[in-house]
């Protein structure tokens, strides 16, 4: 990358930073080109120039799309006046907003708010307005199935951990108390179901070593022993993962001689009944806690998870 268009990426992204922080600044931030020129040190048009050259789009253009997005997103989360959202979007009157709004969006505001639709605007630099109020640069590297597999398995790992810490506020009582249900003949408890959440890894781990699984390491198991088990099982078994997926061989297979008689199975079979069956699991360990007021993990969803660059 040469230096001039270096300086025009890094002049993008500081503009693209500092529109970010003005979505929230209850004057709206420098409303013309002319100041945002002056706020990044710039004069109008080698400021008009570099922004256009990196996204495709004047800076004002830009500036307007990202703000007609805001007011989408407004639309659909808030029972706000169009009004108030046309003047918070800066425009003056409620015909200019619906005449830009339609311009964009193909229908009127009052239309869209009923049965609305996608709300970013296809723009050449594809950075868009990201709820609930700031901008985000597309990404660099493109996340693949594989990436996001990964991802969840190191969600999984992560989230036991937190579980297993989280339940040491408890008492014996309360991490033996049984979890009522009425579609399973097993007895569940916190403490059974943590067990499990490690042992699931083990388990595997064990059936992709060909050697025998200690079942009554399940049996009442302590905290402290959760946590020494979690450290070696956890990390093995992501290593596992990470290794077959950086390879492409989930479509691998490997013999469970654990199972009577011995098993095939498929390396991304495994993981994914890992994945579900932990999902069950983890989600009753979450509602049990919130019976005792433990209630920090929330679902448990790994979807912001997943969503974040690693």
């Amino acid at each position: 990358m040469s230096t001039a268009t270096k300086t025009q990426v890094d002049t993008f992204a500081d503009f693209v930073d500092h529109l970010a922080e003005a979505l929230d600044d209850p004057d709206g931030g420098p409303a013309s080109g002319a100041e945002w020129a002056a706020r990044l040190h710039f004069s109008r048009f080698h400021f008009d120039r570099m922004i256009r050259s990196v996204a495709g789009e004047p800076p004002a253009s830009f500036r307007r799309r990202i703000l007609l997005e805001r007011a989408a997103y407004r639309m659909i989360t808030t029972g706000a006046p169009l009004l108030d959202i046309a003047v918070e979007a800066g425009y003056g009157s409620h015909e200019a907003f619906t005449r830009a709004f339609t311009k964009a969006y193909g229908v009127a505001p009052a239309t869209w708010r009923r049965k609305p639709g996608h709300i970013q605007i296809a723009a050449p630099s594809d950075v868009h307005f990201h709820p609930p109020g700031s901008l985000r640069l597309p990404a660099r590297d493109k996340v693949t199935s594989m990436d996001l597999l990964t991802k969840m398995v190191e969600h999984h790992v992560w989230l036991t951990g937190e579980m297993v810490r989280l339940a040491e506020r408890l008492t014996d009582e309360q991490l033996d108390e049984r979890i009522e249900l009425n579609v399973d003949e097993d007895e569940q408890t916190i403490r059974s179901l943590l067990s499990r959440l490690i042992g699931q890894m083990g388990m595997w781990n064990a059936a992709m070593a060909t050697r025998d699984y200690d079942w009554s390491v399940e049996e009442h198991e302590s905290l402290s022993s959760m946590r020494e088990r979690l450290a070696t099982e956890g990390a093995t078994y992501l290593s596992h993962v990470r290794g077959v997926v950086e390879a492409n061989r989930l479509d691998d297979t490997f013999v469970d001689v654990l199972c009577e008689p011995a098993e095939v199975f498929t390396y991304g079979g495994m993981i994914a009944h890992v994945l579900t069956f932990a999902a069950h699991r983890r989600t009753l360990v979450v509602l049990a806690f919130g019976r005792h007021g433990i209630e920090e993990l929330g679902w448990g969803d790994p979807m912001l998870w997943v969503a974040q660059p690693a």
